[in-house]
């Protein structure tokens, strides 16, 4: 039986997260629901929640969408059928309808794929689908919420003759309304509605001359409104007619309630399944809004976190638009306790919570943000201890309060609980506090109990570095710029940058220096290897990241030069192939050649074939039989290689006849044009000779006359 207690949910932030989820809810009593979600008690119940909003999550990126399952509450409709002889409102059915529609339509929707929704299908298949409750309803109440007229056959007259009566009445009040507009007794409006009726707009100087029944006046009293008398009696009639009607609607009603009233249980778990899938639904829409996934859960008690976002940190950097750090953590049987020790804003706490916060929501049935191979398991106990939790209505310190809570773990601890202490030890004198500390751990640890704490304390991060089961961790820091990175590092103990944080923000190098003198000298070597080593720890992992980098372009490229290789050798040896073919068909070419110029000087025929038979056989010999399937291949080969040598030949031809081309098409170097030159115009047919150059101008000669024309429109035809 998991029990986790409500401090530890408020410590690590879960109600923070379900005010979150609840925005997704699409029902009021589905936000209800998702504020009140805790824990599981049964790590079963856990696992099918678990399953249930993955398999929701999926429908989103699958083409088989989950049917809306919005819904109006029932609520208070279920209070009114346990109570006897009580008679639902109208909308009341409306809302019954609605509900059992929407579980039908899942139910069948899940029936249908639950190849895809196994779990959604298990808990939709525990339901029984309902039409007769539908039905029953759509006999009595129409679409627009209103009793229909064949309700029963009572209704049915009564409504008819109504209806006959309205008309009746409208056609005398037409009658009456003419008659007194003939006679100017009426306003320019000639009537208006008052108290639900039509009613004569008398002049105030003519309201004795108009029978019936005066029922009030405009404001300024220059109009009465008037009933006319021939529509009195009718609408009388229509009164007691009205009266029966909703007598007969209230019957009516009363045994569709009485009738619904038998389905009551069924109800209370149609609506109670809706709500669920409303959860689901919440819980899959903000899974998928911080990139959430399932990890595997495992039943050994073991938990490796990979890229693990704290998903309230995460939204908001989203807004603000900044980075989030993720984590990469573990702990097993064989590393049950982590102390993480490091500077003050390095991240400590916000990995302790993280790691709680994501336990929680896992045993909430909520999908967490790490990467997808991820692995985690569920403890009956989480206790926590975060903050400082002074507490003045009991006067208490906050040291006094911590050994409250450690009194309280003591109790609890075991193999089967995970505890998070953040700043384990402080709130007492540094000596005697982690001394008590170290107690209490010795304590937990003996107990098989796992857990992460964070400190400053050095007897604690000596402890984690002797005991074998348990682990030293730290929150890196920039050794350049004594800035933290965010980033977890397990195996070595961290530290805490005191001196040099100090120098960093500007405190006098001798202030340091006396501090440093008035504590004992192992601790200041203590942390200054611990500082060291932290600082070699992050150049190596510069080095290897760098390295990996290298090494994985190494490998890209080293595959890529094999394949161009192959490609390269395989062409050489089809190459190889089609000039070998090649040369063998020029070789029997000659031979068949020469054999044709012997028959041509000899005309003997017989020699001819016997020779060309002798070639042949020769040929033949050197042939290899091969299986119709190998020559086959062999061929489509051979066809690709030709089609390929064509290509690269085509490429040479074009490219050679654009060169060609653009030689042809290149501008010829005019000739220079003499006296005597025999030339014609560009454009013309008739040849002249020049008499005369000057200025870039010629004097042609074309016998009968001479012109003068610009050089640059004249031709060589023939020179002198």
């Amino acid at each position: 039986m998991i029990k986790i207690h409500k401090k530890t949910l408020q410590d690590l932030e879960l109600p923070a997260v379900l005010k979150q989820v609840a925005e997704y809810a699409v029902t009021e009593i589905g936000r209800q629901n998702v504020l009140a979600i805790a824990p599981y008690p049964i790590s079963v119940d856990a696992m099918m929640s678990l399953h249930e909003v993955h398999e929701y999550l999926s429908s989103f990126e699958n083409e088989n969408r989950i049917p809306n399952h919005g819904f109006d509450e029932i609520t208070s409709d279920l209070k009114y059928l346990v109570i006897e002889n009580t008679v639902l409102e109208i909308d009341g059915f409306r809302r019954i309808s609605q509900t059992v529609s929407q579980t039908n339509a899942l139910i069948k929707f899940f029936t249908k794929y639950k190849d895809y929704y196994p779990t959604l299908f298990t808990t939709a298949s525990s339901l029984e689908t309902n039409k007769d409750i539908i039905i029953e309803i759509e006999k009595v109440i129409d679409r627009f919420g209103e009793v229909k007229d064949d309700a029963t056959d009572a209704l049915f007259e009564i409504r008819k003759r109504l209806k006959s009566l309205r008309s009746k009445i409208n056609s005398n009040f037409t009658k009456e309304l003419n008659r007194y507009k003939s006679l100017g007794y009426l306003d320019d409006i000639l009537e208006s509605v008052h108290e639900n009726k039509r009613v004569l707009a008398v002049k105030a100087m003519y309201r004795r001359k108009v029978k019936g029944s005066i029922l009030g006046s405009s404001k300024t009293g220059s109009i009465v409104y008037i009933e006319p008398e021939a529509t009195l009696q009718q609408q009388r009639e229509i009164n007691n007619l009205e009266f029966e009607e909703q007598e007969e609607i209230n019957k009516i009603l009363k045994e569709l309630t009485n009738y619904i009233r038998v389905y009551h249980p069924l109800l209370q778990q149609y609506q109670d399944y809706l709500i669920g899938t409303d959860v689901i639904y919440a819980k899959s829409k903000y899974a998928q809004s911080i990139h959430a996934t399932l990890p595997e859960i495992s039943e050994k008690k073991e938990m490796h976190l990979i890229d693990a976002y704290h998903p309230l940190l995460y939204v908001n950097n989203r807004e603000l638009n900044e980075e989030t750090f993720p984590q990469t953590i573990g702990m097993s049987i064989d590393n049950r306790i982590i102390v993480i020790s490091g500077p003050n804003a390095g991240g400590k706490s916000i990995t302790l919570k993280t790691v709680g916060l994501l336990q929680l929501m896992i045993q909430s049935g909520l999908l967490v943000p790490v990467h997808e191979r991820s692995k985690m398991c569920f403890f009956d106990r989480i206790l926590s201890d975060i903050g400082d939790n002074q507490s003045i209505e009991n006067h208490l310190s906050t040291y006094s309060y911590r050994l409250k809570q450690m009194n309280h773990f003591l109790k609890k601890c075991n193999a089967n609980t995970l505890f998070l202490i953040d700043e384990f030890g402080t709130g007492s004198d540094p000596e005697l506090g982690g001394a008590l500390a170290e107690v209490f751990l010795e304590v937990f640890y003996d107990r098989n109990a796992f857990g992460i704490i964070t400190t400053h304390y050095a007897n604690l991060k000596l402890l984690a570095s002797e005991l074998p089961y348990m682990q030293n961790a730290n929150m890196q820091f920039d050794e350049r710029s004594l800035k933290p990175v965010f980033k977890l590092a397990l195996g070595q103990a961290g530290s805490s940058f005191t001196f040099e944080v100090a120098q960093k923000n500007g405190i006098p190098f001798s202030l340091i220096n006396k501090a440093k003198k008035k504590i004992e000298r192992s601790k200041v070597r203590f942390d200054k290897t611990i500082a060291k080593l932290q600082k070699e720890r992050s150049k190596l992992e510069r080095t290897e990241r760098s390295l990996k980098a290298n090494e994985q372009k190494k490998i890209i490229e080293t595959d890529k030069l094999e394949e161009v290789n192959a490609r390269i050798q395989h062409k050489l040896e089809r190459y190889q192939e089609l000039y070998d073919s090649t040369q063998r068909l020029i070789y029997l070419g000659q031979k068949v050649d020469a054999l044709a110029e012997k028959y041509f000087e000899n005309d003997r025929k017989r020699e001819l074939m016997a020779e060309l038979f002798k070639i042949i056989q020769i040929e033949n010999s050197k042939r290899k039989k091969i299986p119709k399937k190998e020559k086959k291949a062999l061929k489509t080969d051979q066809l690709k290689t030709n089609r390929e040598v064509k290509k690269q030949i085509e490429v040479i031809r074009k490219r050679k006849k654009a060169e060609k081309k653009k030689i042809d098409e290149a501008p010829k170097p005019k000739p220079v044009l003499k006296v005597g030159d025999h030339v014609r115009l560009e454009d013309g047919r008739a040849i002249g000779s020049i008499d005369k150059i000057e200025k870039n101008k010629a004097v042609v000669n074309y016998g009968k006359f001479t012109t003068t024309v610009n050089m640059d429109q004249l031709e060589l035809v023939d020179q002198k």
